[in-house]
């Protein structure tokens, strides 16, 4: 039986035998021999140790290379896409379509409706197809719609690019998330999906470098630059997208770059882990199952509390910088800092939250960093006197708010069992969340400049509503093992369960 880490002995997934030899799997770190011809390991780059076994650590790393850059690359095109509209903001977007501030707003609320209605029929079809069709195709769909936002003449092209981008965005994150509950050991995924979300962080730094030197080109074909950035950024992701068919994998069982005693390796040590191995067919009653449990729709809200502040920090931060009295130029080139902050909090507390074993804390943690930000955005009456005070702000929102997002969003993949369910629990969460970022686009108004007091209030709001929601999850769940565990003697002395109950079985024990 597999032992947790802090020395409780019940399974957190059933013992699953593998065709032809059972005994294989009693212990999920069972080291398979590797016994292919050393010329074709060498060609499949596989590692063994000096026994022959197959190397675990360095078949990981291996996955690792494979999966994260190519997926970390895709996500941070879809972040820079959907947030370079506040760079393309201060460079003229609102004059030339002859929109007024409210109306801008509007177009920011028109995406996230699109992005929320169509995030879980997105994974039903992810779940349906492949990643490696699927992910590049909504790649190229964003891609093209984000370039035709370069070419909008006035305010209801605006309107329908906005709401058009949001649907063909909506499937790229929750299915991911998926995606790698397929690949890593439940306590190997939160880690990865930080790192993951990491990209958005960079997202934004990249953002404002890009738009500082797209800038310059005001004058080339239009009066301002601010179509460059957007059709010079969507014909990248177009260009990613076609490569994307070809370095993004579908699942351990099919990847050509692992030899086959690596995909059983993966294959057992997944089994006696989590689902991610069991030939599960789609159903509606596992939609159900999700649609009728409570924390999934927990695991909504904690992301709702975050997506206000994640992404009216990402899209008002250009205009906020500017206002405090800066030239446009320069507040694209000061975007880049907390940013860069933002990736290696997000980085930082990732680790540290793997090595102790718990999510709500570091959650909580991140959160009262965040809100120190808004408190010296908001204490500070003249802005305009001590701007540094200000921009310091934005360091300790960014630092804060991105890795409490990660963290959020890495919570139903690491506790939801049962393909389906997960899928659908993860687009849950991110379709329960971004009404949050709905209702954040229409805060910061121009009449509120330069200190957005409204804006900022509800972002520090929703921070204090994370903290309750993170305490909440965390005695749920914390109670719920504690309830498990007086299971578990009973269960050992009738012996195993006949089948495997999901995150429903009384063997299954939950993260908090």
């Amino acid at each position: 039986m597999a032992t947790e880490r802090n020395g409780k002995t019940p399974l957190e997934g059933p013992p699953v035998e593998s065709p032809g030899d059972s005994s294989a799997v009693s212990d999920p770190e069972t080291k398979l021999k590797d016994d292919l011809d050393p010329a074709v390991s060498a060609s499949k780059g596989v590692e063994v140790n000096d026994d022959g076994t197959v190397n675990e650590r360095a078949l990981l790393r291996r996955i690792d290379w494979r999966l994260l850059p190519a997926v970390g690359v895709l996500y941070l095109l879809s972040f820079l896409d959907r947030s370079n509209v506040g760079n393309a903001r201060i460079e003229g977007l609102a004059d030339d379509t002859g929109m007024t501030g409210n109306q801008y707003l509007t177009g920011l609320t028109l995406y996230f409706i699109g992005y929320v209605l169509f995030e879980i029929p997105c994974n039903i079809i992810l779940k349906r197809t492949t990643p490696r069709f699927w992910l590049p195709f909504l790649t190229a769909v964003w891609g093209v719609v984000s370039t035709l936002t370069g070419v909008v003449q006035n305010l209801s092209g605006f309107f329908a690019n906005r709401f058009f981008l949001g649907i063909a965005e909506s499937g790229l994150f929750p299915g991911v998330v998926y995606y790698f509950s397929m690949w890593y050991k439940r306590r190997e995924r939160q880690f990865r999906i930080s790192l993951f979300f990491g990209a958005a962080a960079l997202a934004g730094s990249f953002g404002g470098i890009l738009a500082y030197g797209i800038g310059d080109m005001a004058g080339i074909v239009w009066k301002n630059g601010w179509r460059w950035i957007f059709i010079l950024e969507g014909i990248a992701t177009v260009v990613v997208s076609v490569a994307a068919f070809w370095f993004i994998y579908n699942y351990p069982d099919t990847a050509g770059f692992l030899s086959n005693k690596e995909r059983e390796f993966i294959r057992i040590r997944l089994a006696s882990d989590s689902d991610a191995t069991r030939d599960e067919r789609f159903t509606w009653g596992n939609v159900s199952r999700a649609l009728r449990d409570p924390k999934c729709w927990l695991y909504g809200l904690s992301f709702h509390a975050t997506s206000l502040p994640l992404y009216t920090f990402s899209l008002f931060l250009p205009t906020i910088i500017k206002d405090l009295g800066y030239s446009s130029a320069n507040a694209q080139l000061m975007t880049i800092p907390p940013y860069a902050f933002a990736f290696l909090t997000t980085t930082g507390v990732a680790v540290v939250s793997e090595r102790v074993g718990h999510r709500a804390i570091p959650i909580i943690a991140s959160s009262l960093f965040a809100i120190i930000g808004y408190i010296i955005l908001l204490a500070n009456t003249d802005q305009s006197a001590r701007p540094g005070v200000s921009y310091l702000g934005t360091f300790f929102a960014a630092g804060g708010i991105y890795p409490a997002t990660a963290l959020a969003l890495s919570w139903p993949a690491i506790n939801v069992s049962g393909q389906t369910k997960r899928a659908v629990a993860n687009a849950m969460q991110i379709s329960i969340g971004d009404l949050g970022a709905v209702i954040g686009t229409q805060l910061y108004r121009t009449d509120t400049a330069p200190r957005y007091v409204l804006g900022h209030s509800f972002a520090l709001g929703f921070l204090v509503a994370e903290i309750v929601v993170s305490s909440l999850l965390y005695f749920m769940l914390k109670r719920e093992n504690e309830r498990r565990e007086a299971i578990a003697a009973e269960v050992k002395e009738v012996g195993d369960l006949p089948d495997w109950g999901g995150d429903d079985d009384p063997r299954w024990r939950f993260e908090f």
